[in-house]
């Protein structure tokens, strides 16, 4: 498999951007893994920068428990929160792109336009007049190069969650979640990737698909001018 990209320069500027997005439910290592999947990037000669996408939802849902309203979703109610999340995050991937475009360097992103579509059939269902605005919307950002999909179950996501207290999320909303992100029809274009593994399996399994291994170089040992052949060392 050829690498994903060849090489980037500080002088790239004014070409297409090229992304690398990241994606799942909550709780599935996103940011960590974009975070480490940029350096890795880097650190092999693909200069790569981290870029968030989020729609807001974490910080308002703080937001709605500090003043007794619950979350996001009840602080602006059931159809006017996935509106706003919606524009949040078309303007966060916009100013990314803007960013990216300049820079010339390969975008990591956390989160993309298909985390938009996937929290508004979470919330709303499938076939909502929301989503198809949020396309046609969104229809104006590049397809990523490629798009890993961070696939966790349900408990270990939660268990994720709890463990760093800054948010709350039901085991029945992650189930519905993962089942939204499944049923996007861009689905098969995704590369897949075992997030119930270690952050270092899981960095590992998404580097081997940026990064293929390259075959080992053949190594000529040439004799040692001490031992020489006889023949050899008379000539």
């Amino acid at each position: 498999m050829a690498p994903i990209f060849e090489s980037t320069r500080d002088d790239d500027s004014g070409h297409p951007p090229r992304i690398v997005a990241l994606i799942g439910v909550d709780g599935s290592g996103k940011t960590t893994q974009a975070h480490r999947l940029a350096d890795a990037l880097t650190e092999a000669g693909l200069l790569a920068d981290y870029q968030q996408n989020a729609g807001g939802r974490a910080w308002f849902g703080r937001v709605a428990q500090r003043i007794g309203a619950g979350d996001a979703q009840h602080l602006f109610g059931r159809r006017g929160w996935p509106v706003v999340e919606s524009v949040l995050r078309w303007l966060a991937i916009a100013r990314t792109l803007a960013r990216t475009r300049r820079s010339g360097r390969i975008a990591v992103m956390d989160r993309y336009s298909y985390c938009q579509y996937a929290s508004i059939r979470t919330q709303l269902g499938r076939g909502r007049v929301a989503e198809r605005l949020a396309r046609f919307a969104y229809r104006l950002f590049p397809a990523p190069d490629v798009t890993f999909l961070l696939v966790v179950s349900p408990g270990a996501a939660y268990r994720r969650i709890e463990a760093r207290g800054t948010d709350h999320e039901t085991i029945e909303y992650l189930t519905r979640a993962s089942a939204s992100y499944a049923s996007l029809p861009e689905h098969d274009s995704f590369v897949l990737i075992d997030g119930d593994g270690t952050e270092d399996e899981v960095a590992a399994e998404i580097l081997a698909h940026m990064l293929p291994a390259r075959p080992e170089p053949t190594v000529v040992r040439l004799p040692d001018p001490q031992h020489r052949p006889a023949e050899v060392a008379a000539a």
